[in-house]
């Protein structure tokens, strides 16, 4: 099968710089929701059809051809001259031996089961269109049929008064058997409102050459709705959430409120999963058995371990937490944090490419960056590992038992030996031996008679 994706609109409802296949939904671009059903049919040929923004749209594409066994092709349509010119400048590159799937970059929402229903109904030598039954089709193309079988479609702008009151409307979306479909594009005529070259046309052509058009159905009318504004993405955004905190109830997971909820690539849940409002997750996320996240948390590309606790309003990113931790509330974990098991980070901790072993803790009011610490160990609120020069990163080793006191400061690269303690307001600049207490406090002073500056009477 090839599959042609038509996507060179320029979206001026969208009033946006970015091409409107561009715009993201659940944090993907529309044109790549529709790529990746696509890709499940394991088509021999995939091409794009782009125009508007063709820049971005061709680097979004070699970004998406990276690691893939099929490599997308783009065909440039300038001018745009409709549907039909459009799917003209994909024919080079299609395989004649095998049907051509037409699919929209700004409908991201079918799904593969929908789109194989319709090539399977299509077969190799039929033209099958992918219709829906609407209570309002105002401004769609609608299903012409005579004694129940399609003969053609007209657009809203050609339409007699009694063909508007049809509600069978073309979502756009077909398969064509590939060496008909160059046959009847040859043919096209742009004598009609628009005066552009509608693919819909190719419907009266089969109808005249005795090819059979026969139609399917998507699951739900949501699978063949269009973006043209934002409204319309916002809207299909809701859409999209909903399946997904629905499909996240028939796992098993709770979600304190099923519509406040946002994720942004792919949750995987174990068994007694909790998720309270708010929570945002993107890229690869994993929450093992019995996590509970509390209220507007936000996780990105992070692995949370079984039994662990997140706290509300923390920041996840790039992080491993380990099984019964209890992290924030107000924590930030970055990049390269990894937290073994019962490992506590508490509000206004910052951890960032750090591993932190097991039963330690960093309760309040600090920053642990480019370290490598220990079973066991305290760190006091204030304490900051000073990592950077200015030019150049450096390592902190805290072993275990060790303790930190508060508004410490850890000058790397320096060791804390096991069981070593730093008194508070310590600036550490030489390892600190194991076992012993090192402080560099400055002696306390009082200076009697001194008096405190008062203000000028004016």
């Amino acid at each position: 099968m090839n599959v042609v994706i038509l996507a060179a609109g320029m979206g001026k409802r969208m009033h946006s710089a970015l091409p409107k296949v561009l715009h993201l939904l659940a944090g993907k671009a529309l044109l790549a929701h529709v790529i990746d059903a696509a890709r499940t049919l394991a088509p021999g040929k995939l091409c794009v059809i782009y125009g508007h923004g063709g820049a971005a749209v061709l680097h979004m594409l070699e970004k998406g051809n990276a690691g893939q066994s099929l490599v997308v092709d783009a065909a440039l349509q300038e001018p745009q001259l409709g549907t039909g010119h459009a799917v003209m400048q994909a024919l080079p590159v299609l395989d004649e031996s095998v049907p051509t799937l037409i699919l929209y970059g700004d409908v991201p929402l079918t799904t593969a089961a929908s789109l194989q229903r319709l090539v399977e109904t299509a077969g190799s030598d039929k033209l099958g269109i992918l219709t829906v039954a609407q209570a309002e089709p105002f401004g769609l193309g609608r299903i012409v049929r005579e004694n129940g079988n399609i003969v053609r479609i007209v657009e809203e702008k050609d339409a007699s008064e009694a063909e508007r009151m049809i509600g069978e409307i073309n979502s756009g979306i077909m398969v064509v058997p590939t060496p008909q479909l160059k046959k009847w594009l040859a043919a096209l005529s742009n004598d009609n409102a628009q005066s552009e070259y509608y693919l819909t046309d190719i419907v009266a052509q089969a109808v005249a050459d005795g090819v059979p058009v026969v139609s399917a159905q998507p699951d739900a009318q949501w699978e063949v709705a269009g973006v043209n504004s934002k409204v319309q993405l916002a809207q299909l955004e809701r859409i999209y959430q909903a399946n997904v905190a629905n499909a996240l109830l028939e796992q098993g997971v709770s979600l304190l409120d099923p519509a406040r909820i946002d994720v942004r690539g792919e949750l995987i849940c174990g068994r007694d999963v909790t998720i309270d409002v708010g929570c945002v997750f993107e890229g690869r996320v994993e929450l093992g058995d019995g996590v509970c996240i509390g209220a507007h948390n936000v996780i990105i590309n992070a692995c949370i371990m079984a039994g662990a606790k997140i706290k509300p309003f923390c920041h996840i990113e790039g992080a491993v937490v380990g099984t019964a931790s209890i992290i924030g509330p107000y924590a930030r974990l970055r990049a390269g944090t990894e937290l073994a098991e019962d490992v506590h980070i508490g509000n206004f901790v910052e951890i960032k490419n750090s591993q932190i072993a097991a039963h330690s803790k960093a309760n309040h009011l600090a920053y642990v960056g480019d370290a490598t610490v220990g079973s066991r160990v305290n760190i006091g609120a204030g304490t900051i590992t000073c990592n950077y020069d200015g030019a150049n990163k450096f390592r902190t080793v805290i072993e275990d038992d060790a303790f930190i006191g508060s508004d410490s400061q850890l000058i790397a690269p320096v060791t804390v030996g096991k069981g070593a303690t730093l008194g508070a307001g310590t600036t550490l600049s030489k390892d600190a031996p194991a076992g012993k207490l090192t402080i560099t406090r400055a002696k306390q002073t009082t200076i009697d008679g001194w008096q405190r500056p008062a203000k000028a009477k004016r």
